[in-house]
Parts: C-alpha cells; structure tokens; sequence
C-alpha cells in the first residue's frame, strides 16, 4: 500500500510571510500545474536574500526547507515569489522581477530536480508567471 504522501503531488513556493500572497500563490501553482499541496518556505521578501546572495545563513535556510520539501515530499515545482506593496522588500514592480530571475538563477545552482519558476502577485493579488 503506498502512502498518501507517494501518490499526492507537491510544489514548493519560496514565498514573502505577508498572508496576502499565499492564498493566491496556492490557489495559482494548484490549478496552473496540477498539484495536491503547496509546501511554503517563507521570509520576508526572500528573493532579496536570495538577490544578494550574501546572508549565508538565511540563504542555508531557505535551501534546507526546500530540499526537505524536495527530497521528501518529491516536489517537482519550486516557485519563487514576488509581490506588490511587500513590507520585507520594500522596491518597485522592475525591481523585484529582476531579483526573482536572479533568485532563479541562484536556486538552479542548487542543482535539484525540480521545475523552477518565478511569479509576481500583484496589488489585485493575481499571480503571473515573469520567468
């Protein structure tokens, strides 16, 4: 008998902790690309972190909570988030398009096995794909 866990699909969203976007988030990777459940790693603003590249340990952080969601609930779909009126990266809409491909680039190198996509939310809280 398999588990449920074997037969449900998860994504992962490196997401901002503002309760605004997940819902949105959810409801978008659920419908969009067909899974069960959204495993959320969140921060405030974390494609900054992720941007800089140069807070280690938050970077650590976030990379460890998304290879547990990678490696044991098998997600096959890491989204990384961006949003409008973001308390924890407080810039404009060009900006945090251009730190989420950055952000891209950066969780790529991670080298897992998993589709790695960048998303905007925005001040309607509707979720499109920038990269």
């Amino acid at each position: 008998m398999r588990s449920e866990l074997s037969i449900k699909r998860f994504a992962t969203a490196i997401n901002c902790m503002d309760g605004r976007v997940q819902i949105p988030v959810i409801e978008y990777l659920k419908t969009r690309y067909d899974v069960d459940y959204v495993d959320m790693v969140t921060e405030p603003g974390p494609i900054w972190a992720l941007w800089q590249n140069s807070d280690s340990a938050m970077v650590e952080s976030i990379k460890k909570r998304v290879e547990i969601s990678v490696f044991k609930h098998h997600s096959s779909l890491i989204a990384i988030v961006g949003h409008h009126d973001c308390a924890g990266n407080p810039v404009n809409k060009d900006t945090q398009v251009k730190q989420i491909q950055t952000s891209v680039k950066t969780v790529a190198s991670w080298k897992l096995e998993a589709q790695i996509i960048g998303l905007w939310v925005d001040e309607n809280w509707e979720v499109s794909e920038v990269c």
